[in-house]
C-alpha cells in the first residue's frame, strides 16, 4: 500500500458528512441470503435528514419518481492501493454490465449499513473486508436513462482493504479488476460505469485517501 500521508478531508456540499470511524475485524457470512432471490425485497425509507420513516418495495422506489431510501457503496483497496472493481451481471435489472465500485446495495430494514455493506461485498464477491471504515453520506437524485430508473438514495460510504482471493458470484458480478488510480481515469474513458460511480467515488474520497494514499 502507498505509505504517502492521508490528503487534508476534501470539502463537500453540506450533504455529504465526511467523518472516519474506523472498525475492524470484520466478518461476515459468506453463505447469507442474497438480497436478490426473495419473492419482495423491502428497502428502508428515509427523510430528508436520512431518517427512517417507512419501507418500500425496492424496484418500485427505483421508478419514477423514486422515493429516497438507504443504500451503502463499497470501496476495498488491496495491500499495494489498488481499487476493487466489479462489472455487474449482465442479468441484474438494474445497470447490467456496467463496471462499478467494488460493491453496492441497500440494507434490509433495521439492518445496519456496515453491517449491510460486510454481508453484500461477502455475497457478492466471496471475500469479507479485512478492514472496513465508515466515511460518511451522500445523497443523490441520478436518474438511469439506460433502465428509465432512478437512484434517489442516502447512501453511506465505507472503505477499506481486502487482502484474500476475490470468487465473485457469476449471478452477481461479470467481471472483476483492480486498479491504480491512473487505470482508473483511463478504464472511465473506455468503459460504462454506474451512473452513481462518479458521486459516490468523489464523495468517499476523502476516506479512500485515508486508506489508499494521497496518489488517489
Amino acid at each position: 500500500m502507498p505509505q504517502s500521508p492521508p490528503t487534508s478531508p476534501t470539502h463537500f456540499t453540506s450533504e455529504i458528512d465526511t467523518g472516519l470511524d474506523v472498525e475492524t475485524d470484520v466478518t461476515a457470512d459468506p453463505g447469507g441470503t442474497a438480497g436478490s432471490t426473495g419473492p419482495e425485497i423491502l428497502l428502508e425509507l428515509v427523510d430528508d435528514d436520512g431518517a427512517t420513516i417507512g419501507t418500500a418495495e425496492k424496484l418500485w422506489a427505483h421508478q419514477q419518481p423514486g422515493r429516497l431510501h438507504r443504500a451503502f457503496s463499497v470501496f476495498l483497496f488491496d495491500r499495494q492501493g489498488r481499487l476493487l472493481l466489479q462489472r455487474r451481471a449482465l442479468g441484474k435489472y438494474h445497470s447490467p454490465g456496467v463496471w462499478s465500485n467494488t460493491c453496492c446495495g441497500h440494507p434490509y430494514p433495521d439492518e445496519a449499513p456496515f453491517v449491510a455493506a460486510a454481508r453484500r461485498t461477502s455475497e457478492e464477491l466471496g471475500v469479507a473486508p479485512a478492514l472496513l471504515c465508515e466515511a460518511g453520506t451522500v445523497r443523490y437524485d441520478l436518474p438511469d436513462e439506460a433502465s428509465g430508473l432512478i437512484e434517489r438514495e442516502w447512501n453511506h460510504l465505507f472503505v477499506g482493504l481486502v487482502t484474500a482471493p476475490v470468487v465473485p458470484d457469476p449471478d452477481e458480478v461479470d467481471d472483476y479488476a483492480f486498479v491504480t488510480a491512473q487505470e482508473l481515469r483511463e478504464l472511465r474513458t473506455e468503459r460504462p460505469f454506474s451512473v452513481w460511480f462518479e458521486t459516490v467515488f468523489e464523495a468517499a474520497l476523502p476516506g479512500i485517501r485515508e486508506i489508499a494514499g494521497r496518489d488517489w
